[in-house]
């Protein structure tokens, strides 16, 4: 054979084999979801600025606040857990990268060698012969290394490291929720402290109440029906404030173990001192798929399960294994290192599975299984997303129209009690008329809170739907923080 007819066929084995990895393995490509309609164009004017990229730090304003989401992210045991989880994805992708190198090893041996007598005895002449015993050293390197022709391993490479993003993704969700639930929790506190600081006053006006009922009885303006309906209506406002106080101690526990601290007072500000956030930069819809970690988190979950397809496939190819040994060999420790002693083998072996190719079958069909659930957890991942910043922004938008309403209702009722207690005193209204304008606005002011409660909370909401909270560098932590973007090159 001519050295131009081996050219050829060597040319010819490398393109079987290029050709064989292109069909054994794919690409991966960004999956193609629509993303135009997530939410309604109609509520809001949609451009490329969106809340999400502002630091949390600038969004909560109230210093007592920023406070507790900062001891929340060095402190908070869940976020912990997801950060060791990152440790455990972050071996596995070594482990992974490792696979792709030959494996090394380093060999010492000493024998020694005493065959029994009646192995060696063979009767006659030599039926006295004794055989000495034997001794062999030896010192040696060996290697094996697996060949990644059709991508098996660089397949199993990519599903790691796509799992490794996948965790910090996941560290990044955690971090979002617990901003906004550090924040929500805090501003339930500030309502309920509001509430117990109204109920206390509507107690004290009542103790009055019944001071003036009992002046109007004894001048026979009111029955006694009236006096004790008067003192019942002060015990009646009264019995909320150890409720209210036992909600506000529920309410600083739980804040606490947010915090990972032991149950205990929490350092807090007003509900009259805080602000709404401002801002309803929504930002494109697509900007979800950057900006939502719960999105990454599921894209390179769908990325890792398409590379373990490929794993998968390439299983069904043969695996090209080297071996390779050398070293030392001597029945004399004091020949071991020399020229003579030398020896080594190299073994190139090709294993092609045929018996158990249904269970690679089987697992090849698991991954494609696998790959499709990735790929609608992700879609509807995406659209429950979509449906949080609608949620949220309606929300927003429609408790400003309740605070108006709520404050016209609040000075009729105001204006209500002031009349019935005027009327009462010249005997041209009963209590009971007192009474009920007296509960209804006490009723009112509390919606009052919740809807203020309501409009804090909604912003909340909206920035953490957003996918807003987790492009801060964290005091006090050592995890990776990549960049704010969706990861779908190859590695």
């Amino acid at each position: 054979m001519t050295i131009k007819s081996i050219s050829k066929v060597g040319l010819t084995a490398i393109l079987a084999v290029v050709l064989s990895s292109c069909l054994a393995t794919k690409s991966y490509k960004k999956p193609d979801i629509e993303t135009e309609n997530l939410y309604p164009y109609d509520n809001v004017e949609l451009d490329s600025t969106t809340l999400a990229d502002m630091p949390w730090q600038q969004v909560f304003e109230d210093p007592q606040l920023r406070s507790l989401i900062k001891e929340a992210l060095n402190n908070n045991l869940d976020l912990q857990k997801a950060i060791q989880q990152i440790r455990v994805a972050e071996a596995n992708y070594y482990q992974g990268k490792m696979s792709l190198l030959p494996n090394l090893g380093v060999n010492a041996s000493a024998s020694y060698n005493k065959q029994s007598d009646n192995s060696v005895n063979f009767g006659g002449e030599l039926g006295d012969i004794e055989m000495p015993p034997s001794e062999q050293y030896s010192a040696s390197l060996s290697a094996s290394w697996e060949l990644d022709i059709w991508g098996k391993l660089t397949s199993a490479k990519r599903a790691s490291y796509a799992a490794l993003m996948q965790t910090e993704a996941t560290r990044r969700a955690v971090q979002t929720s617990l901003i906004s639930n550090v924040a929500n929790m805090y501003y339930q506190l500030l309502a309920l402290d509001r509430q117990l600081e109204i109920t206390k006053k509507t107690v004290e006006n009542r103790r009055q109440d019944v001071e003036t009922v009992r002046s109007l009885k004894e001048g026979a303006m009111v029955t006694g029906v009236a006096l004790q309906q008067s003192i019942a209506n002060r015990y009646a406002a009264e019995v909320t404030i150890p409720e209210l106080k036992q909600s506000i101690t529920e309410q600083e526990n739980a804040l606490s173990n947010l915090l990972g601290r032991p149950p205990g007072h929490i350092d807090r500000t007003s509900l009259a001192r805080q602000e709404p956030i401002d801002s309803l930069a929504l930002g494109l819809p697509a900007q979800l798929l950057r900006n939502r970690p719960d999105i990454i988190a599921a894209e390179n979950g769908f990325r890792s399960a398409f590379e373990l397809t490929n794993n998968a496939r390439a299983q069904f190819y043969p695996s090209f294994q080297l071996t390779a040994e050398g070293g030392y060999q001597s029945l004399e420790t004091q020949d071991l290192f020399k020229p003579g002693s030398v020896f080594y083998n190299l073994i190139a072996g090709l294993t092609q599975p045929i018996f158990n190719g249904g269970q690679i079958r089987a697992q090849y069909d698991k991954s494609k299984a696998q790959q499709e659930q990735a790929f609608l957890n992700l879609k509807q991942t995406i659209l429950q997303a979509g449906s949080e910043v609608t949620n949220a922004l309606s929300q927003y938008k429609n408790v400003d129209s309740k605070l108006e309403m709520r404050k016209k209702q609040m000075d009729a009722l105001q204006n209500a009690v002031d009349y019935a207690r005027e009327l009462l005193q010249y005997g041209e209204a009963t209590y009971t008329e007192v009474l009920t304008a007296q509960q209804t606005y006490l009723s009112a002011q509390v919606s009052n809170v919740n809807d203020k409660l309501l409009k804090l909370t909604a912003g909340v909401d909206l920035y953490r739907a957003l996918g807003g909270g987790w492009d801060n560098n964290l005091e006090g932590q050592d995890y990776p923080q990549p960049e704010k973007k969706s990861v779908n090159n190859s590695n």
